[in-house]
């Protein structure tokens, strides 16, 4: 008697892109959503910007997009991988070769870097103008004032939107913290400048390293808003930087294949791009190129290089019959190989898709930050919140209690606590693949801490 398959086996997994994401704790949230659908168990990575989501026959990938946007941010399928040209007279494939960086996710980086420069510039006088008292000239306050106003308005525009999303949805994360504490620094500056005694003509800001009881209404705080902006702002910029460093390692293994092949047709030989290259086509492999595609040896004989699949380091002699891989190097004579994949079948791609999956994944220490991040922000809300009123009754002062709690908000935004471990996966996974050593999973590369003993053959090869 036949029985239906379990449910596991009928289960579809899908990739989603995620867009709008500014730190772990938005990745959190997204997956904390999504696993609470009926049938779907969801990991998010914040580093990679991917979800990739497991799902019964009951959900839908429009109510996976439908969820992530309702939580506040975007979703979309990537982009599919280009077919292969049926043949000569068709259309040519969209280029497949992955040598250009991808545009940054979620507007970091690049597009980034002129609000960063210009915070940047803007802020420099402020902070010299508040720590420096002898650079301070009758109403240097209020030049310090219009120079900050851009930097926490501009500069920290893309906080204070990602916080005002993230409220409406009932949630905070850390540009929540970010927005909070450039704006209470500024609200308190504007403030004492236009009802307090800090517009005074003649009023100085003195630089102490010690606290003491100072006129709450002459206390200003523009170069703490603007120095945490540029400072969240640098930290996004070499954020994003290490991220596209790191995913260059993959589009550089994927980047092996051939570009070009000479393909037969009939006794005459023509040049065409690789992705135009069809299963069953025919091409010739000269002394020194690289094979374009997987396939098997038609006519000829050489020695191929095949270090860069199995590392070692002598050719090894192929014939009619024998088949080889795209992205090796015939190393002998004249062969005549016909395609048996080519695109998204091929080994070296498999290889890709294979160090992706391991990108993608998250390894134990990665999910104990992603649990601590998706608390943090509330938790240090409340905490701030605590500290202005126990100080406030401990000392009366209202200048110590604002400048403590505001301490709390800006100083406890660990973006770096979401990052560093998805980040030393991307780049522990890529420089692998460069290297010839392919990573299952981010669970494989955590366990490697405890290997004492490698064991190699006697061609040097691990296996």
């Amino acid at each position: 008697m036949s029985t239906s398959a379990p449910d596991v086996e009928a289960r579809d997994r899908v990739e989603l892109s995620i867009g709008g994401m500014t730190c772990a704790s938005c990745a959190a949230r997204i997956e904390k959503k999504l696993n609470r659908m009926d049938g779907v168990e969801a990991t998010v990575n914040y580093a990679t910007e991917t979800a990739r989501v497991v799902h019964g026959p009951g959900v839908t990938v429009a109510d996976l997009i439908a969820t992530v946007e309702r939580t506040g941010y975007t979703a979309e399928l990537p982009p599919p991988p280009a077919p292969a040209a049926p043949g000569p007279e068709g259309p040519a494939a969209a280029p497949g070769q992955p040598a250009a960086d991808p545009p940054p996710a979620s507007g970091r980086g690049y597009p980034q870097l002129d609000r960063l420069l210009t915070s940047a510039l803007l802020s420099l006088p402020v902070v010299m103008l508040s720590m420096v008292p002898a650079l301070q000239f009758t109403n240097w306050q209020w030049l310090a004032f219009a120079l900050t106003g851009p930097v926490v308005v501009y500069g920290g525009l893309p906080f204070h939107r990602a916080a005002w999303t993230n409220l409406k949805h009932g949630a905070a994360t850390m540009d929540t913290l970010v927005s909070l504490g450039t704006l209470a620094a500024f609200g308190w500056s504007f403030w004492a400048l236009f009802w307090g005694h800090a517009g005074m003509p003649g009023m100085h800001h003195d630089f102490s390293l010690s606290v003491a009881d100072t006129d709450a209404s002459s206390t200003l705080y523009l170069e703490t808003a603007a120095a945490v902006t540029v400072l969240i702002l640098l930290g996004r910029h070499l954020e994003a930087r290490s991220k596209r460093r790191a995913g260059a390692a993959l589009r550089a293994l994927l980047d092996l294949g051939a570009k070009d092949v000479t393909v037969l047709r009939g006794a005459r030989e023509e040049r065409l791009p690789v992705d135009r290259l069809a299963v069953g086509m025919r091409f010739v492999v000269r002394p020194g190129e690289k094979i374009a595609t997987d396939g098997v040896v038609v006519e000829g004989g050489s020695a191929v290089d095949a270090s860069m699949l199995t590392g070692e380091s002598v050719p090894v002699e192929v014939g009619v019959g024998a088949g080889v891989t795209g992205g090796t190097v015939n190393a002998g004579g004249r062969l005549v190989v016909e395609a048996t994949g080519v695109g998204a079948d091929t080994r070296l791609s498999r290889m890709g898709r294979l160090v992706e999956e391991a990108q993608n994944g998250k390894a134990a220490a990665q999910r104990l930050a992603d649990r601590i991040s998706a608390v943090f922000v509330p938790v240090v809300v409340l905490i701030a919140l605590a500290t202005l009123v126990s100080w406030l009754l401990a000392t009366d002062s209202p200048t110590e209690a604002f400048t403590a709690a505001v301490a709390v908000l800006i100083i406890a935004c660990p973006c770096a606590l979401g990052l560093a471990t998805p980040t030393a996966l991307l780049v522990g996974t890529g420089r692998g693949a460069q290297l010839g050593i392919l990573i299952k999973g981010p669970e494989v590369l955590e366990t490697t801490r405890k290997v004492d003993t490698v064991v190699l053959d006697k061609t040097g090869t691990v296996t």
